[in-house]
């Protein structure tokens, strides 16, 4: 993972981990990584890390923040380069972004799915369950409650994951969710309701 070591004498060899999303480095005991230091602001910068790369941003500090010597409001950070707030100097170990992903293990493999007489097939682990998603790596079917959903850290994308393997799954073709009906298609339901309607009421009053 992507971190910065200080390197400035009495606060040296401390390793900052930087955690996906906006890091804030400043004296205040609030930021997420307080340097105790007089030159360095409460609120100095925050260090975002994301997929794309870490940005360093300026929080409007009073003896500002510096990237190889440059004085910056933001900018991307790479490996090697050196970062000063105020007479506090950081190195940036790496920028490496890593999503970890538990693999699950030591799990017994289920029995090969049993095929109902209209071909579809009944999950090896829920007997009373359809399958619905296959593992694009070792083809393992499944039902809906076997798949392991993980929630990436900062984002609202979903990973579908094989509880075998703990590589991404893909619906089974066939396995659609029912479409809703068009506004269209609603409002010509009702017109052919209410005319069916009067044809009966007219059929009573003969």
């Amino acid at each position: 993972m992507a971190r910065l070591l200080i390197k400035t004498d009495g606060i040296e060899n401390r390793l900052i981990e930087l955690k996906l999303g906006t890091n804030r480095i400043g004296r205040s005991p609030d930021a997420d990584f307080p340097i105790t230091h007089p030159t360095v602001s409460s609120l100095h910068c925050e260090v975002v890390l994301l997929e794309e790369g870490v940005t360093i941003r300026d929080l409007e500090s009073t003896n500002g923040t510096f990237v190889d010597g440059r004085r910056v409001r933001e900018t991307r950070l790479s490996a090697g380069q050196i970062v000063r707030l105020g007479d506090v100097e950081l190195s940036v170990e790496s920028t490496e972004f890593r999503v970890a992903i538990p693999k699950f293990v030591d799990r017994e493999l289920p029995a090969p799915p049993v095929v109902m007489a209209d071909g579809s097939l009944v999950c090896p682990r829920h007997p009373q369950a359809r399958v619905t998603h296959r593992c694009t790596h070792c083809h393992e079917v499944m039902c809906e409650p076997c798949v392991h959903r993980i929630h990436r850290q900062g984002s609202r994308t979903i990973l579908f994951l094989c509880p075998v393997c703990s590589h991404a799954v893909e619906p089974i073709g066939g396995v659609q969710k029912p479409r809703k009906k068009s506004l269209l298609a609603r409002v010509g339901e009702t017109v052919k309701m209410k005319f069916t309607h009067a044809i009966h009421l007219n059929d009573d009053a003969r």
